[in-house]
């Protein structure tokens, strides 16, 4: 279960006006998984806690938007070891768990990442819903 969530870096920098086509390629990276205790009343919990780190580039050299952060994960402690003797091991964590936790940070970081283009003149990092008008049907009412 995912108890915390926090931003320790946050990045926005727009470098060259934007100009004919602009792709813009989004990237999770889980950098590291460590051990922390969070306190639960007068009870500390074990759990892990993952570094990553979120980018949005915008090509040809338009700009960039960087974050950096950790998330809590709280578990039994059998598989909290298990979860850091694996990273240690193969710095990998286990299919049923990563998508939970990719998804939490993509949520998190696309809405402040749509927040940050804003402030610094950059297009959307996520397709925004767009409304589109189709013409009427002419009616041909006989009555």
């Amino acid at each position: 279960m995912i108890v915390g969530f926090g931003f320790t870096k946050l990045s926005a920098e727009r470098k060259e006006a934007a100009k004919g086509k602009i792709d813009i390629n989004n990237n999770v990276t889980i950098k590291n998984v460590e051990e922390a205790d969070i306190s639960l009343g007068k009870d500390k919990q074990n759990v892990a806690k993952f570094l990553f780190e979120f980018t949005s580039k915008y090509e040809p050299n338009v700009g960039i938007i960087l974050f950096e952060g950790e998330l809590l994960y709280m578990e039994d402690p059998k598989k909290i070891k298990e979860l850091l003797a694996g990273w240690k091991k193969d710095k990998k964590v286990p299919k049923e768990l990563m998508a939970g936790l990719l998804n939490t940070i993509l949520t998190k970081c696309n809405i402040q990442a749509l927040i940050l283009s804003q402030e610094i003149n950059l297009p959307a990092p996520i397709p925004m819903p767009k409304v589109q008008i189709q013409a009427q049907p002419e009616k041909n009412y006989i009555g």
